[in-house]
């Protein structure tokens, strides 16, 4: 029930599993990258970008003047595509890792060695 003491939302499940583990990259890897912005949003923007194929489920957006790296995730085509909670934490850590190997011109593997088990 939504008045009970410790009922959350999906919404709000996933948005603390989204900061836990960008908390956990912050500490390993936040002096590396300088200043990123994570989002999550519900859905991704209606025209995908020219060499996406299907539906995004994250987007890095590189540092403009003025405005710092963003990483997003879209929430509703992950929980899709994840089967069980299990997977849906290891989808949202896989996606953060990808896209922050891609700021730091890094291979998944190297940015957490957990990346795609």
């Amino acid at each position: 029930m939504p008045d009970s003491p410790g009922y959350s939302t999906r919404k709000e499940r996933f948005d603390g599993a989204v900061a836990e583990r960008v908390g956990w990259l912050e500490r390993r890897w936040g002096r590396e990258w300088g200043r990123v912005d994570f989002a999550v949003e519900e859905v991704p923007p209606s025209r995908p970008a020219a060499w996406e194929r299907g539906v995004p489920l994250g987007r890095l957006f590189p540092a403009e003047p003025g405005l710092p790296a963003r990483v997003v995730l879209y929430r509703r085509p992950i929980e899709q595509r994840a089967d069980d909670p299990e997977d849906l934490l290891a989808l949202i850590r896989d996606i953060l890792v990808e896209n922050v190997g891609h700021l730091l011109s890094l291979a998944p593997e190297d940015v957490d060695p957990d990346y795609g088990n």
